[in-house]
């Protein structure tokens, strides 16, 4: 039924704009139908979950298999590949690593397009550069398909919790419709503009976040090589003004808090090799727009270089150790 309304709409394209309103308002109060979800890693697997937790059928593919195990029990539908999860939903969400596996997802031999349905609404909580976000959204709109941009922050710990913040870029008339799934997963759904301002917002804060995480860990480890216990230092921080995420909820320091990856070796969470594809990802955007930015241009440089030294597949909050590695003793 969405399918058959959003489909019309497109062939009354010359109509007045509250028309084109009722019918997005009408696809945004479709009953809990089937949504695709492409992508389960460690963050698109309980985004998945929570989708399913409020009613919805999902049907899912990964490009590996023993990822889809524990929904496929929670009673997922698993298919072979993203265009047959387009053949048989007409709302999909992907959660994917890059730019490039988002283009093949979408556009390859068993991509989305290949089998969308007009009047498709295909949302993308990857976060990507956003100038291939708007090359996405040209080819599903040839497509007759609506694209969006959904990126996403708070981590694996927010994706489980379903409290993670969405910034959205697309439509304004279609933010409804998306924010009705997107809130099954997030406390905040945030409306940021046309597409691809989404993905700036994201990549935007990705670059204070490394930034912040880098000037927590050399704080804390000032402070205990001059002799203050961590746990001390971090609750006096967190009670003045340098208090930021990454020292009051994310604390890099083993032992000071529990639940985070600096407790479990820096394992889970966000990978260093992850917030190195972002950090370039700002340094790419900030050339293209003429941007000085100096902080996130060292805070890229010492990501990768945790990248070369062991560190990609540890929590990005290891920078820490790394830190602590550098150190003459």
């Amino acid at each position: 039924m969405a399918a058959v309304l959003r489909g019309s709409r497109y062939l009354l394209g010359g109509c007045a704009k509250h028309v084109t309103m009722a019918f997005a308002s009408t696809r945004s109060m479709a009953s809990k139908t089937q949504v695709g979800f492409i992508g389960l890693g460690n963050m698109g697997n309980p985004m998945a979950k929570n989708l399913m937790k409020s009613g919805y059928p999902v049907i899912a593919t990964d490009v590996f298999p023993e990822s889809c195990k524990e929904i496929q029990e929670l009673g997922a539908q698993i298919v072979d590949n993203p265009a047959e999860v387009a053949d048989k939903a007409d709302r999909i969400i992907t959660m994917l690593p890059s730019s490039p596996n988002v283009i093949d997802v979408y556009t390859g031999p068993n991509g989305i397009l290949k089998k969308v349905k007009k009047g498709s609404l295909l949302i993308d909580s990857s976060t990507i550069d956003p100038s291939v976000s708007k090359d996405m959204a040209a080819a599903a709109e040839k497509m007759g398909a609506v694209f969006m941009d959904a990126p996403v922050s708070g981590g694996v710990g927010a994706a489980s919790s379903g409290k993670l913040t969405f910034m959205v870029g697309g439509a304004e008339e279609e933010f409804t419709a998306a924010k009705e799934l997107l809130s099954c997963m997030g406390a905040n759904v945030v409306f940021c503009g046309q597409v691809g301002t989404g993905q700036a917002a994201k990549i935007c804060n990705n670059m204070l976040l490394a930034i912040g995480m880098i000037g927590t860990s050399e704080t804390m480890n000032l402070g205990i090589r001059l002799g203050l216990e961590p746990q001390l230092l971090a609750k006096i921080l967190n009670m003045s003004s340098g208090r930021c995420w990454s020292s009051d909820t994310y604390n890099p320091v083993p032992g000071v808090m529990e639940g985070v990856p600096s407790g479990n070796n820096y394992q889970g969470g966000f990978g260093t090799q992850l917030m190195a594809k972002d950090l370039g990802l700002a340094q790419n955007t900030a050339t293209s727009t003429r941007t000085s930015v100096p902080l996130g241009s060292l805070a890229h440089q010492i990501y990768r270089m945790m990248c070369a030294r062991g560190y990609a597949s540890k929590d990005f909050s290891s920078v820490f150790q790394f830190l602590r590695e550098e150190d003459p003793q």
